[in-house]
């Protein structure tokens, strides 16, 4: 196989590098609050479009607020081609602790005010977080209709959602894309990638770097990972990367080094046999 890197049109015209960057982990512990090390976060942020990352994921509710604030004061103003995705529809009241929060009016401030918080006229792409199962679905999903049909977000996108649920979303609005969790360790979300594949929807695997057993020394990741002379998570990023063209891995860091090791797993390049071997060997333990 060739190297997987390549671009992908969010919601068919904004063109992004396909390995992104997730931004909770520059927050405080629980995700909660300043960073340990706000200089390094900083550093890490600045770094981004200088390895030609230009798409970074973030959320209302990393901090809360934290991460988006850190962005703007890091990167702002954009680069033209950087895309600042966030999120809103999970409220915090402490570290850990996330709470749905799905009322119309509050999806619809709390987007006004990432749109402040990152310095822009337009959000290019905001997800909805979850679905609130206290709402109804249909009311959260108007919502979001609002928000493009009045110009505060150019595309929407879903995260942890069932097929059933991109289709009744795709009645209000054009789903660009869905954010569901997904690595080598777990493929819960194998018909949801599947359905966004023959869709052209971009998929967001969050939690990307995740294997679990498939990390011990002498397992099939572990001895890939060697041949490559490369790291299991430089491998899983490359897995996911070669898994589907609509696949946008965004690894998170707070450490500039990690960063630099994340982005590299961009130009591996798997075998056919390399490839396969580690999507039967996931595949089965899923079935198992």
């Amino acid at each position: 196989m060739n190297a997987p890197q390549s671009t992908f049109k969010i919601g068919g015209d904004t063109e992004i590098q396909r390995l992104g960057f997730g931004a909770m982990r520059i927050t405080g512990p629980g995700i909660w609050g300043a960073p340990t090390d706000r200089a390094e976060a900083i550093r890490v942020l600045r770094r981004l479009p200088e390895l030609g990352v230009n798409f970074i994921d973030t959320a209302d509710s990393y901090g809360p607020n934290v991460s988006e604030e850190l962005i703007r004061e890091a990167l702002h103003p954009y680069d033209a081609n950087m895309l600042v995705a966030t999120k809103a529809g999970l409220a915090r009241s402490g570290p850990d602790q996330w709470t749905p929060q799905g009322r119309p009016e509050y999806l619809i401030r709390q987007a006004h005010g990432s749109l402040h918080r990152l310095g822009v006229e337009q959000i290019g792409l905001w997800q909805l977080h979850r679905i609130d199962p206290a709402v109804s679905r249909d009311e959260q999903f108007d919502a979001v209709r609002h928000l493009v049909d009045s110009g505060v977000i150019r595309h929407a996108g879903l995260s942890e959602v069932s097929v059933a649920d991109i289709k009744a979303a795709s009645k209000y609005f054009k789903v660009a894309t869905v954010q569901n969790r997904f690595n080598l360790g777990d493929r819960g979300s194998e018909d949801v990638l599947d359905y966004c594949t023959a869709h052209g929807i971009g998929f967001i695997p969050w939690f990307p770097l995740a294997a679990g057993a498939l990390t011990r020394a002498g397992s099939l990741l572990n001895t890939i990972a060697l041949a490559h002379q490369a790291s299991v998570g430089q491998i899983a990023l490359a897995w996911l990367l070669q898994r589907s063209p609509v696949i946008l891995p965004i690894p998170g860091t707070s450490r500039l080094k990690h960063l630099q090791e994340n982005v590299a797993a961009g130009v591996i390049a798997l075998s056919d046999h390399e490839f396969t071997q580690l999507d039967r060997a996931t595949a089965q333990r899923r079935q198992g």
